[in-house]
């Protein structure tokens, strides 16, 4: 069987592009008069709200943290200086200790 394009040869039934682009044109147009719309109505209206002092609280304590330092800043520019310089050394024990300690506590948590 033979598949061919007899229904976009029928007479009205093509796709006309110019007006597809219109058409999309349009709607572009309509949605950005809505949000135009809401945005005039928002300023309009005056709604209050009132945040609870836990909110408060909790508004203080991202400024606290925020401020302040999640590293010591000092440590990382001793230890940059020592690996420029040569003078870094790892202790192949701490890494082995510290690795074994992880996959414990990985193993430890999928069994609880």
């Amino acid at each position: 069987m033979k598949i061919n394009d007899t229904i976009k040869k029928t007479a009205g039934l093509g796709v006309d592009k110019a007006g597809v682009e219109k058409a999309n044109a349009a709607k572009v147009g309509a949605e950005a008069k809505q949000q135009a719309d809401k945005s005039q109505s928002g300023a309009k209206s005056s709604e209050n709200v009132t945040l609870s002092p836990l909110s408060a609280k909790l508004q203080s304590l991202e400024a606290k943290v925020a401020a302040s330092n999640v590293f010591d800043a000092e440590k990382v520019d001793a230890i940059k200086s020592a690996i420029a310089s040569g003078k870094f050394s790892v202790s192949s024990e701490k890494v082995a200790d510290g690795l074994i300690e992880t996959v414990k506590d990985l193993l430890t948590s999928r069994v609880a």
